[in-house]
This record gives structure tokens, C-alpha cells and sequence, in this order.
């Protein structure tokens, strides 16, 4: 179904869309980068609205988010398209594919869809959600209304505009920086022009108390240079403070660079100790399952807080209003433990 755009606004006889940092400019049968948004007789249109590629039920750490309502279980769904072109990308047969498919599913159906399974919120992920923000945004109102959480997994190349469209029913972002956003890493292996664009979202979100957490993904031999890392470091710092979490992922070789190998633990343990030495209380490894790096230490008393196997809760040694049990120090988790923890639903929805 095509819906016209919000997010656009018309210049003489074309229109620029918004909805993200590359801000295309159209004329009357021009599509955008992401391959889904076109022009059409001097208006926007979403040509994926009401059109789902894939659709899943996970634990809300994999997306990843942990310190936001630990052991929930959210419904996650995706169009197809990207704003990026990133070359080793995991989906790229959703995000990849420039063309408007998938099964029709309202933002009624999908929110009926994600109270049946007994979820606890709703996910925009495994595209970028920016450039289907519409379809989000009226999913999401809805959801709201049943009390559901909203959360995005996005490469946060936004604009303002999208900022503000999304801050009424957004509850959380997982923000994933690619390669210590290293401008000639992004220009060559994202299609993107650099980081300044994310590093203004992630403050924009901030400002509206929106919950963030920060990924980078470590690529091999291209993407991890440790004093580039540093510099990044220092600089998100001082946007997002000390309590953001910030989690270093995996490589998992594929689509274009399937000849890359998996980044070595090793690499991923010293950009874990360089966020610590910048001074973030809340440094991760990712995409290792049984690291000790995955769990949540007390910043006061180095204690277990919150133990973590993959997506899975082993430990909790936090009282209801996420104190450490050892010593009391305040933990920035925002929301509860969800009482489904134990059980980490993580299968296909069958549409």
C-alpha cells in the first residue's frame, strides 16, 4: 500500500524528504536512496506502508537494549530498504532489496498481532526504520495506547524532523555505530558521509528522554583501529555521560565481506577498556555468548548486578527500585524486570 509521507516538504516543483540525513531531493517519479519513498505528482509517497518483510518475537537484549525493562519480549518487524548500503550486512535481503514487498499487515493488525503474543512492547529493526517512520509512527500511537513499549534499532542518519515525529510515542533507541564511526570507513563500507549526523540524533533523542544505548560494530582489519576508537569515544562521551551503555559487537563475516573473519574477542576486550578508561560505567561485549563482558557489574562494589548469557537473565541481584543488592548503589536501568524473564521467547511470527 503507498501512503503519502509526512515527513517532506515541497521545493518549486520537487520535494525533499526528511526522514533521514541524505534528505533526497525528487522529482515526479523519482525514488530515494532507500528505494521506498517516491515522488509522485509533486507529493511523497511510502511505498511500504502496511507491507512487512519479516516479523519475530525476541528478547528485548537482543536488540540489543539492557537497561531498559530487562527480560521483556518484544514483536519485532521490518520493511525492506536502507538508507545505507552497509557491505556486510546480516539482512541484506530485506534491507537491500529497493522495491516494495512484503505481506499486508496494517498498524491495527500489527498491534493486535503483538498483544496475542503477550509481548511487552513493539521494535522497528533489521531495516533501517527511519525510512518507514510513517508506518511506524502510526503503529506505534496505537501500541501506546494498549501500553505497549515502542523501541527503534537504527544507524540514527536522521534529522531533526524525524526526531520530533517519533518523540510522542518512542520509548527507546539502540543506536549502532559502524566501525568507531570512522568517516572513510563509512564512506566506503556504509555509503554514509559520517558520523556528525548520529552524534546530532543521539543528543536530540537525549534531550526528549528518549532511553539510548550505543552499539559499534568492530570489523576486522577495516574497522578497528584503536586509536580512531579513542577519539570516538571521547566524543560520544561527551554528548551521552557516563551511564549510557555502550556495546562493542562481533563481526560475523557475510554478505560482501564474507572473507573477513570473525573480529577476535581480544580486539572487541580492548575497546571495551578503552570506553572504561573514557569513563563509561556501562561497557558490553557483544555477539560472544558466556562472556563475563556481557553482564551488568556494579559500578560502586564491581558485584554481579545483572548476569547475561547471550539474551537470556541468569542473575539479578537488584531490588525493585534497581539498587545493587551488595551495596546499594543506585543502577540506571530504566523500567522493571519483566516477570516473563525466564522465559526467552525468541521464534518466527508466522504471517
Amino acid at each position: 500500500m503507498q501512503k503519502e509521507a509526512t515527513l517532506y516538504r515541497v521545493e518549486g516543483n520537487r520535494v525533499r524528504c526528511v526522514a533521514c540525513a541524505r534528505r533526497c531531493l525528487l522529482g515526479d517519479n523519482n525514488v530515494g536512496f532507500c528505494g521506498i519513498r517516491s515522488a509522485n505528482n509533486g507529493k511523497l509517497y511510502l511505498n511500504v506502508y502496511g507491507k512487512v518483510a519479516a516479523a519475530h518475537v525476541d528478547p528485548i537484549e537482543k536488540k540489543p537494549l539492557v537497561h531498559f525493562y530487562p527480560g521483556s519480549s518484544v514483536f519485532s518487524f521490518s520493511t525492506f530498504g536502507c538508507n545505507w548500503m552497509c557491505a556486510y550486512c546480516q539482512n541484506f535481503d530485506i534491507s537491500q532489496r529497493r522495491r516494495a514487498e512484503g505481506v499486508d499487515l496494517s498498524p491495527e493488525e500489527i498491534v493486535e498481532m503483538a498483544r496475542a503474543y503477550e509481548v511487552e512492547g513493539i521494535t522497528y529493526t533489521y531495516n533501517e526504520p527511519a525510512i518507514f517512520a510513517e508506518f511506524a509512527h502510526d503503529t506505534g500511537v496505537i501500541a501506546k495506547k494498549y501500553g505497549l513499549l515502542n523501541t527503534m534499532v537504527t544507524n540514527g542518519y536522521w534529522t531533526p524532523e524525524l526526531v520530533d515525529y517519533v518523540k510522542d510515542f518512542l520509548d527507546a533507541v539502540t543506536v549502532d555505530f559502524k566501525g568507531n564511526g570512522e568517516e572513510k570507513f563509512m564512506k566506503r563500507y556504509t555509503g554514509a558521509s559520517g558520523p556528525e549526523p548520529i552524534f546530532e540524533t543521539i543528543r536530540e533523542l537525549m534531550k526528549r528522554g528518549i532511553h539510548v544505548e550505543i552499539t559499534d560494530l568492530i570489523v576486522p582489519e577495516i574497522g578497528d583501529n584503536l586509536e580512531w576508537a579513542k577519539k570516538f569515544l571521547g566524543r560520544l562521551f561527551d554528548i551521552v555521560g557516563p551511564d549510557v551503555p555502550i556495546h562493542f559487537l562481533r563481526f560475523h563475516p557475510d554478505y560482501k565481506l564474507d572473507r573477513l573473519p570473525l573480529t577476535p574477542v581480544e580486539t572487541l576486550e580492548k575497546h571495551q577498556k578503552l570506553a572504561k578508561e573514557t569513563g563509561f560505567r556501562y561497557s558490553y561485549v557483544g555477539n560472544v555468548p558466556g562472556h563475563p563482558l556481557e553482564s551488568t557489574y556494579c559500578p560502586e562494589c564491581r558485584s554481579v548486578a545483572i548476569g547475561r548469557e547471550g539474551f537470556r537473565i541468569t542473575t539479578w541481584n537488584l531490588t525493585e527500585d534497581m539498587r545493587c543488592k551488595s551495596c546499594g548503589y543506585r543502577l540506571p536501568i530504566k523500567g522493571k524486570l519483566s516477570k516473563n524473564y525466564l522465559d526467552m521467547r525468541f521464534r518466527e511470527v508466522y504471517i
